[in-house]
């Protein structure tokens, strides 16, 4: 069988103000009518049904995980003690999936990705479960073909073509790549062999936890002994428990870095991590001057800008170029467009300020 594993953490950095602690990304409606979590879900239904889905996030962002996605079991939205990076989460998903199917396969996906059109999404998974169906000691991860020379990202370099199923390309991956400098990117894009890692991924449950056991051993144990206590009374205790002591460490560098039957699909769909506000306003449509704008905005002599009131307020913009005026919740930010990557350090420094109530 197949499950869905859909990791929804997040501290709410990168969209504030729209974004807080308890609301961070995924949980907004940020590009469509739903929340990027419940396009996430909806994305991977016709595949996988409510009681297979399983979402993965931190204790403050739980009940309303389960307020948004009324149709999933309330246990299957599984919170963090604490924030381990997605090696522990992936392995903590593993083993309750392996407990449930012992041959059972999982897609692991953000919860945060803009993904269109929906149907080719599919067609990719299901050649990524043929894959696997064939060969179950493989780890499959999905490859986005780059557009750009982004530092943003990191990269999967291609091998030898392994097989084409359906129209999506299996390769064999040589490795991969840290996010790169500018001038790295560019040689990474002239080369063709490159594709963005997007962090999705897929893999028999039993298969990634016999890969965390032999690169990452003391995680493993950790990650079965939480394993064995789940769904006992005892399961939450020993989870609070153990998670805190697991080593902090992304998947990637734990498993898929050092794996030897890592095989990646490079996808047809259409992708976006919207990592910040500079990329929903490249989702967004723009007016003859460039300005995306929503909500109760006047914009005057103002051109390539993103303007949103998300509090009913009135944003009056004179003579502005490349910035982001976001109000909400009380609070509104005034950016240049060049300078978000300061906002996390920003956000992170309010409470220290005396603003730690607009986290």
């Amino acid at each position: 069988m197949l499950f869905a594993i859909i990791m929804a953490g997040g501290s709410g950095t990168r969209f504030w103000p729209k974004s807080r602690r308890n609301r961070p990304k995924q949980l907004l409606n940020l590009h469509g009518d739903s929340t990027m979590l419940q396009q996430t879900v909806a994305r991977i239904a016709p595949l996988v049904p409510a009681e297979r889905v399983f979402i993965i996030t931190g204790a403050d962002q739980a009940e309303a995980t389960r307020e948004q996605l009324p149709q999933l079991p309330a246990a299957n939205v599984i919170a963090e003690p604490c924030p381990r990076d997605t090696a522990p989460c992936v392995g903590l998903a593993a083993e309750i999936v392996a407990a449930q199917d012992p041959d059972g396969s999982m897609i692991v996906m953000p919860a945060d990705h803009v993904i269109e059109p929906a149907d080719v999404f599919l067609r990719t998974v299901k050649a990524a479960v043929a894959v696997i169906d064939a060969d179950p000691s493989a780890l499959v991860t999905f490859g986005i073909k780059p557009t750009r020379p982004e530092t943003g990202y990191g990269y999967i370099q291609r091998g030898e073509l392994i097989e084409t199923r359906d129209g999506v390309a299996v390769n064999r991956v040589v490795q991969f790549r840290e996010k790169p400098d500018r001038d790295t990117a560019e040689q990474f894009l002239a080369s063709g062999t490159f594709a963005w890692n997007s962090g999705i991924f897929l893999w028999r449950a039993r298969t990634i936890l016999q890969e965390i056991n032999r690169h990452k051993p003391l995680l493993g144990a950790a990650l079965h002994r939480v394993g064995e206590a789940w769904g006992t009374a005892a399961g939450p205790d020993v989870l609070a428990a153990e998670f805190p002591e697991m080593e902090r460490t992304p998947i990637d560098k734990a498993v898929m870095e050092k794996a030897a039957n890592v095989k990646v699909l490079e996808v047809v769909y259409d992708w976006n991590d919207v990592g910040d506000w500079r990329a929903l306003r490249a989702l967004l449509p723009a007016d003859a001057q460039g300005n995306s704008v929503r909500g109760d905005v006047i914009a005057q002599d103002t051109k390539n800008s993103l303007l949103i009131s998300d509090d009913g307020g009135l944003i009056a913009a004179i003579g502005l170029d490349d910035v982001v005026v976001v109000q909400s919740g009380k609070a509104t930010l005034v950016a240049r467009r060049d300078q978000l990557d300061k906002l996390k350090a920003l956000v992170e420094s309010l409470n220290d300020r005396g603003y730690g109530s607009y986290l």
